[in-house]
């Protein structure tokens, strides 16, 4: 197997949770300024892990 091809699943599935993370908070925020920062920090992050995996895993070619 592909060391990179894991490395892509991985960051992939904590992109995934990191955005379902994301949409739990965003359902239970009361508006205070700690419910908003949370939301950013928390679905920046989810959006670039699920985004560089995704690429990592397209990109790397197969060779078996």
């Amino acid at each position: 197997m592909n060391l990179k091809r894991i490395f892509g699943a991985l960051l992939t599935a904590l992109g995934i949770a990191g955005l379902i993370y994301t949409a739990v908070v965003f359902t239970n925020t009361a508006g205070s300024t700690k419910d908003v920062k949370q939301l950013i920090i928390y679905g920046v992050l989810g959006i670039v892990f699920f985004v560089s995996g995704i690429s990592l895993v397209r990109t790397t070619k197969d060779e078996s």
